[in-house]
């Protein structure tokens, strides 16, 4: 893989999975999405893993799509590549997915930040969808993940004008989990997935999904959803030992069983 820099066993039970086209500040060109889709599924087979961090370097998490692919083709061009599906192969990932964002995470690489459960950004970190100047809209779930976190007035305005927004912005606006230091930025998404990490990843999973559903259903489906899946959590022995820890006063050892 020449686009992208896998770690399965960055700490116990994390995996990394870093952007690696510093030259081109990780722009989303079809390879690295395509590389990006085929190492979440190999980590979602992996039983070892039960958190993924997914971060670019201190300058860039990813600058957008890569025009150069791009700039020459048709209407037509576009629909027979068809890259978006990718796109839903990586929002098909089933475990926990944390962005650490340094630098620039426009266009594409606020979709792919957005795309993740949470966010950690450092200080330097610039969030925008600026393809409207260039002549042409989000198409990577930009227009739909951006309002549903800001709002329609911030996501419209940000839309339309191509307005990058800092990190403090991005936090006050409800789009990150928390801005630290650049040299701490990673660390913090390495800590946030540790403490995801400890828990039992069934339960975690299951209320990962419903957490989502609740963006993609009305209220009284998402009530049945999360039920259904409360229930489910009860069928797994991580259940029964996180209860019987908790009565015992002692630390859980949840196995994902």
């Amino acid at each position: 893989m020449d686009f992208i820099k896998v770690t399965s066993s960055y700490e116990e039970h994390i995996a990394l999975i870093e952007l690696n086209r510093p030259k081109e500040l990780n722009a989303l060109n079809l390879q690295l999405m395509q590389e990006l889709a085929d190492s979440l599924e190999t980590l979602n087979q992996d039983e070892n893993v039960r958190v993924i961090i997914l971060t670019g370097n201190e300058k860039a998490f990813a600058a957008g799509a890569d025009i150069k692919q791009m700039a020459e083709k048709s209407a037509i061009d576009m629909l027979r590549i068809d890259q978006l599906t990718l796109w839903n192969r990586i929002r098909n990932n089933g475990k926990p997915l944390i962005a650490a964002v340094s630098g620039f995470a426009l266009g594409g690489g606020c979709e792919l930040a957005m795309i993740c459960d949470m966010i950690i950004a450092s200080e330097t970190a610039k969030f925008g969808q600026p393809e409207i100047r260039i002549g042409v809209m989000p198409g990577g779930g930009g227009t739909q993940r951006l309002t549903r976190a800001v709002g329609k007035a911030r996501a419209m305005e940000m839309v339309l004008t191509g307005k990058f927004i800092s990190a403090d912005e991005a936090l006050s606006y409800g789009l990150v989990n928390r801005v630290v230091p650049v040299e701490m930025y990673l660390y913090e998404a390495v800590s946030l997935a540790k403490d995801i990490a400890s828990m039992s990843p069934i339960a975690a999973r299951l209320a990962r999904e419903a957490v989502n559903r609740s963006f993609e259903t009305h209220l009284d489906e998402g009530l049945q959803f999360e039920r259904k899946n409360y229930y489910l959590t009860y069928a797994s022995g991580d259940q029964k030992e996180g209860m019987r820890a908790f009565l015992e006063k002692r630390k859980p050892d949840f196995k994902g069983e």
